[in-house]
């Protein structure tokens, strides 16, 4: 069922802050780059009134607002984008959709694998009304990690045999660094396991198509308190994640996620191993690929790096001329042209929440496994398939 689109479309981010400000300025410069629907800024939610007004005028909206609930009710609203904390994406989400408007989330899916599930019925629900949802894995959207799916769709790697993905930062590091809505498992469900680690789960998926059979984990934390506003609050969520993925192809995958990797800034490292091929690829330097072609002969054999800013290239069409390079940011845009040129086709756009609900249960099965120490978890690789 394809519902009217409505021109222009409204729209209502629900949260300011990191998430909140690269979204806000993923709308107000997409339609500057991307044929895109007709859309309008309609009004920014949170919960400090001077903050989130001062936040809209910043960033681009018409308006603010500190009642998300009152805000979904509005007829002039079709799009919620959800950037509020974890602990909200369920409650504000299904609202949402039961109200007929489109959504899109942040990642994780949401706090708990109960959570998550009354999501994704929400969403299959809305679907057959026409009404869509997302969630937002924006480092698909990478345009070198775009091009490394084509090419491992098209055979260019053989059979895919092993993975390597660390996801590392450091800002954690610093014992004295202050407690945060992160480090509490009511608001923020795990730490480094659900924040970092999701997106090199949800890549490997994405890159190989694949599905997940097994799971074997490990979570650390390395500093049990940190400085809150009135003493030494106790971190209830993991600062480093170590998980072992066996996929349903056969493949191996090993992923490391740490919050507390001095030095390392925002380094998502991602090494695919095949029979003819492999690429390698990191986030601190996301404007390259590197390609290993095992089919050339042995004395012209080494990785090659590819810049990945060719129009003929995943996005890059939309862009600056040959080697200029694209930023961080560039991902989140890309994320809301796919979105809304996915709702003005009727289409059901990906990711999906029952693509988040697959990462939710890797998640669950990692720490069920941490908790066994390190006990080998099976999965059903129906529900953890890529898209």
């Amino acid at each position: 069922m394809t519902i009217p689109t409505p021109s222009p479309l409204g729209v209502a981010v629900i949260g300011y802050a990191f998430m909140g400000k690269a979204h806000s300025n993923a709308w107000r410069n997409v339609a500057s780059f991307f044929d895109v629907p007709a859309f309008e800024q309609k009004v920014l939610v949170g919960r400090d009134a001077t903050q989130v007004a001062e936040a809209a005028a910043k960033y681009g909206w018409a308006e603010s607002a500190t009642d998300w609930r009152s805000v979904i009710e509005r007829d002039d609203i079709h799009i919620v984008d959800i950037c509020a904390p974890g602990w909200m994406h369920a409650e504000i989400a299904t609202a949402a959709l039961e109200a007929g408007k489109h959504v899109l989330v942040e990642k994780p899916l949401a706090n708990t694998l109960g959570e998550a599930e009354s999501m994704v019925a929400a969403a299959a629900s809305a679907r057959s009304r026409g009404v869509q949802s997302m969630i937002g894995f924006n480092y698909r959207r990478v345009p070198a990690l775009a091009l490394a799916r084509e090419l491992i769709a098209e055979g260019r790697l053989g059979t895919v045999r092993h993975i390597r993905a660390a996801y590392l930062q450091d800002w954690l590091t610093d014992a004295e660094s202050p407690m945060t809505w992160r480090l509490r498992k009511e608001t923020a469900g795990s730490g480094a396991l659900g924040d970092i680690a999701s997106h090199a789960i949800d890549q490997i998926l994405y890159l190989l198509n694949d599905s997940v059979t097994e799971v074997s984990g490990r979570l650390q934390t390395f500093v049990d308190q940190r400085p809150g506003a009135e003493g030494l609050e106790d971190v209830t969520v993991d600062d480093a994640a170590w998980v072992n993925l066996t996929l349903a192809s056969g493949a191996i995958a090993s992923v490391e996620a740490s919050r507390v990797a001095t030095g390392q800034k925002n380094s998502l490292r991602l090494e695919i191993y095949g029979s003819l091929g492999s690429l390698t690829f990191d986030l601190e330097n996301l404007n390259e690929l590197n390609f290993m072609d095992n089919t050339v002969p042995v004395r012209e054999q080494g990785f090659r790096r590819i810049l990945v800013n060719e129009p003929e290239h995943p996005y890059l069409g939309a862009w600056w001329p040959q080697g200029h390079i694209i930023g961080w940011e560039h991902t989140f845009t890309h994320q809301i042209r796919d979105f809304l040129t996915a709702i003005a086709a009727g289409e059901a756009p990906s990711p999906s929440f029952e693509e988040g609900l697959n990462v939710q249960h890797i998640l669950a099965a990692v720490e069920e496994s941490a908790a066994a120490k390190g006990s080998l978890i099976q999965l059903n690789a129906s529900v953890t398939e890529g898209a």
